[in-house]
């Protein structure tokens, strides 16, 4: 899905929960889009954000940030670090997607499959528990640190 398609839905979302796509808004979603593999922190996303509109606040960010949550534009998500990030939500995707974390360099990867449907129903067979997301972030190292690893052994 295009941008422009993108923005269109998230006004469409903001609007039925009685939000409107303000100047700032519409900012802040298009650093979402444009960075959406970078899983930027409020922080980071401001500051993009105001190289596209100068009259934004921090808080203007946030509160913005949180109306996306809360509409399930967007996932907070933390990982080691202690930051939240945000994550656009997959159009059409059921759950959160999973992660693999580098111990290393920090680097973080995204899987879109959905590895747990057949986790989900045993949870909810046995426990009689009713699943509505899930999160899951595979910590370890990344390929290129790996590489880098037998380099350095190939070196020493």
């Amino acid at each position: 899905m295009n941008t422009v398609e993108s923005l269109k839905k998230t006004k469409k979302k903001l609007h039925d929960a009685g939000f409107k796509l303000t100047p700032q808004r519409e900012a802040t979603v298009l650093v979402l889009l444009e960075k959406e593999k970078d899983h930027l922190s409020a922080e980071e996303v401001f500051f993009f954000v105001k190289q596209k509109n100068s009259d934004i606040g921090l808080a203007t960010v946030y509160r913005t940030l949180e109306i996306l949550t809360e509409l399930k534009v967007v996932d907070k998500i933390s990982f080691d670090d202690g930051v939240s990030r945000y994550d656009l939500r997959k159009e059409g995707a059921k759950h959160f997607h999973h992660h693999l974390l580098c111990l290393e360099c920090g680097s973080i990867e995204e899987i879109d499959e959905d590895l747990l449907g057949s986790v989900e129903e045993i949870v909810e067979d046995r426990y009689h528990f009713q699943v509505k997301d899930h999160r899951l972030t595979f910590h370890g190292i990344c390929r290129s640190c790996q590489q880098k690893r037998k380099e350095e052994k190939i070196e020493g």
